[in-house]
């Protein structure tokens, strides 16, 4: 039986994009059933169209699927992308991570495997601290 793997991810102008398209290659090469899943944009309208690279990816991922709870209770993996906002995760992906609350209830998130990847536009642009606080999530 195939270890089911979702892939999460947020990302505006697409590197992030491109690193959760590496994560799902790599784990369905190693056999895994995979879900790669975006999570709901918060950003406004104007914001987006306001800046060219965001407006093109946007058009890029439109067929990505949005993710849900039903993924997480799915999966055995939850790997989780996002860009890095000042060492922390970008709102998208906390926002949704925040809605997981019945889940957690249920006890339908223990034993899973939890990991996480980030990207910034800097050399130190506080990936060490985003990958640490998308951690403390799944250490609770």
């Amino acid at each position: 039986m195939a270890v089911k793997v979702a892939v999460i991810y947020y990302s505006a102008t697409g590197t992030t994009y491109r690193l959760a398209r590496a994560v799902e290659e790599g784990a369905s090469e190693a056999g895994a059933d995979i879900r790669l899943r975006k999570v709901r944009e918060l950003a406004p309208e104007e914001a987006i169209a306001s800046n060219q690279g965001w407006a093109a990816h946007r058009l890029e991922s439109q067929d990505v699927v949005e993710a849900s709870l039903d993924d997480l209770d799915w999966a055995d993996a939850l790997i989780f992308g996002t860009p890095t906002r000042y060492g922390l995760p970008t709102a998208q992906l906390k926002q949704f991570l925040d809605t997981t609350g019945p889940l957690w209830v249920k006890g339908a998130l223990v034993n899973k495997i939890c990991s996480a990847f980030t990207s910034s536009g800097t050399a130190h642009g506080g990936q060490e601290t985003t990958i640490v606080n998308v951690n403390t999530t799944f250490y609770h």
